[in-house]
């Protein structure tokens, strides 16, 4: 018989939901930004993502951007923190001191509502909904009022993510979004970093300033960055902290991630509508590496470039955005 349930329990001391399905397990963190913790494969022992000890808790909560799948919003860098749309600049606070640019949004550490759960015959899941007005903290930076839900829902096809943003105030409200998606390297205990290769569905890859900002140019892929496009490389071959254009392939946007001594793959199919990647490794340190799927370019709104190009969302009144993303578990064949 299939385990399916969802239930309330404390990860390291923290409310949690956790979320089971025949042998695959997730766990939620409402309060801290609605993060997807922990996705395992409970009865081949796998965990696909990072995740912080009970150590480790203080700092994790301090910045919650490199464990687990945290949302950002907006992502990435924005230059001295403004940026206009339309007639309005936004001022959002400089957490990146040495580059003067804000950073990572303000999503990721605030609490969300549990709105919803459920079990059926062929999965369990969770909905989180975030709602800013005029009273919430978030509105001081970002003056809209909206709505933000995002559902988990787990099966034996794996994990499916479904995020929605609703602009539910009167004025047009710019719709910026990422994921800072921290997958272990290795996920079986069973391997090591050097059994991995990964894949991604990059196209261009953007010219970085000294501030991580993009200058509005592209650069040629290298020999090894275009190993991403194919056959695979190790998610630490070099230092990177990269921002490409997305390069769907036959209606697929996708990081794959392969342990080649166990002979299965991670899938992080993340739906056409996210245009843009970064790829951070962290100085190639091992463990982890994050695949970044993101609505729009990092600073687009400051870049002179149109929205066609830089994937700049704008809602109107009323108006939603939405996309589903999944992350499931595939034998290898060769």
């Amino acid at each position: 018989m299939i385990a399916n349930r969802v239930r309330e329990m404390t990860y390291h001391g923290e409310r949690a939901v956790c979320l089971q399905y025949g042998p695959f397990q997730a766990i939620v963190l409402p309060d801290i930004g609605a993060n997807l913790i922990s996705f395992r494969d409970v009865e081949r022992g796998l965990s696909f993502l990072r995740e912080p000890t009970a150590d480790e808790m203080p700092q994790f909560k301090a910045f919650p951007t490199q464990h687990g799948i945290p949302v950002l919003f907006p992502p990435n860098r924005f230059e001295d923190g403004s940026f206009p749309i339309g007639e309005y600049t936004y001022h959002l606070p400089i957490n990146e001191p040495n580059r003067n640019n804000h950073l990572h949004g303000f999503l990721h550490s605030v609490a969300w509502d549990v709105t919803a759960t459920g079990e059926g015959d062929h999965d369990s899941f969770v909905v989180l909904t975030l709602v800013v007005d005029e009273g919430h903290p978030v509105y001081n930076a970002f003056p809209h009022r909206f709505r933000m839900d995002i559902e988990y829902r787990l099966s034996s096809s794996g994990l499916r993510q479904t995020v929605s943003v609703e602009n539910e105030g009167t004025s047009p409200m710019p719709c910026m979004l990422g994921f800072h998606t921290a997958i272990n390297v290795p996920f079986s205990a069973r391997s090591t970093e050097r059994d991995y290769v990964f894949t991604a569905t990059v196209g261009n890859r953007f010219e970085m300033s000294e501030r991580m900002l993009p200058t509005g140019n592209y650069l040629d892929l290298t020999p090894a960055e275009r190993m991403m496009q194919t056959s695979g490389i190790s998610p630490f071959f070099e230092p990177m902290d990269n921002h490409y254009t997305a390069r769907p392939e036959q209606g697929r946007n996708c990081a794959t991630v392969t342990d080649r001594r166990e002979n299965i793959r991670l899938v992080y199919d993340v739906g056409v509508k996210y245009r843009h990647w970064m790829i951070w490794n962290n100085e190639a340190g091992g463990s982890f590496f994050c695949p970044e799927p993101q609505i729009n370019v990092v600073n687009a709104p400051n870049l002179h470039l149109p929205c066609e190009e830089t994937g700049l969302v704008v809602l109107e009144e009323g108006e939603t955005w939405s996309e589903t993303s999944t992350l499931f578990v595939e034998d290898v064949v060769y």
